[in-house]
């Protein structure tokens, strides 16, 4: 199955509108059934064990590009737990939907959230960009095609010291479970993007194949379910001298 990126109706879509409200809530309970928050938080869990002695530093913080609700986030940080030092997290989106309750939320568990309101490029883009820990990409990375791609895990490549995604798999097997969705009482506009989710989504090692300064690097693709592509990238350590 050839990649194909098309156009999505939530993107197009008025953040009020009761069409785009659904669909998000819709997206909600995908990513629960995909299990998602589990697969971030596992990596981070591996990449940032409790005890810190692998790495040189604790994370501190974390970016999550296209965060919608923050709601995924949210479940990652449920299943990490409190961690010192208290994690701060940044939100990026176009438009933000972070609601009062999901901050609070966050808040509880020793977490400090900034929703962000700009366009990922620029966002990547502006000078003086301080390093992250980890940045975190759910159902984000399909959307894009051709240079844009590229450039994206470029951008990000340069400001992170760990990069972990989530994405839609690209198989004959996910779309038909795109089609299914509407079991779980999904709307016409789910229904829609979802099959173009699929059709833009990854497989094999496309996204190592694509992300800059390999060297350096530990990456990782894989399947954790049938309808899920996992990637992500960890700087290598540099060795300490005893």
């Amino acid at each position: 199955m050839l990649r194909t990126v098309g156009a999505e109706l939530l993107d197009e879509l008025p953040a009020a509108d009761p069409r785009a409200i659904r669909s998000r809530r819709d997206l909600q309970r995908i990513n629960i059934v995909m299990g998602h928050a589990r697969v971030i938080a596992a990596v981070l869990g591996d990449l940032f064990p409790q005890s810190t002695h692998q790495l040189p530093l604790a994370p501190r913080t974390l970016v999550e590009l296209g965060a919608g609700d923050g709601t995924l986030l949210l479940r990652v940080a449920r299943r990490l737990g409190p961690r010192p030092p208290p994690m701060r997290a940044m939100l990026v989106d176009r438009q933000p939907q972070l609601s009062a309750q999901t901050r609070a939320e966050f808040a509880a568990l020793g977490w400090h959230v900034e929703s962000i309101q700009a366009d990922v490029f620029d966002w990547l883009g502006r000078r003086e960009a301080e390093t992250a820990d980890v940045t975190v990409a759910n159902l984000f990375l399909h959307h894009f095609t051709g240079a844009s791609l590229p450039a994206l895990l470029d951008a990000a490549e340069r400001q992170t010291r760990a990069f972990v995604a989530c994405e839609p798999l690209r198989s004959p097997t996910a779309l038909a479970g795109a089609a299914l969705l509407r079991l779980l009482g999904c709307s016409d506009v789910t229904l829609h993007d979802a099959k173009v989710s699929v059709r833009a989504g990854f497989r094999d090692n496309e996204l190592s194949a694509l992300w800059p300064g390999r060297q350096g690097w530990r990456l990782a693709e894989w399947r954790p379910g049938p309808f899920t592509h996992a990637f992500h990238a960890a700087q290598v350590p540099e060795p300490t001298l005893d």
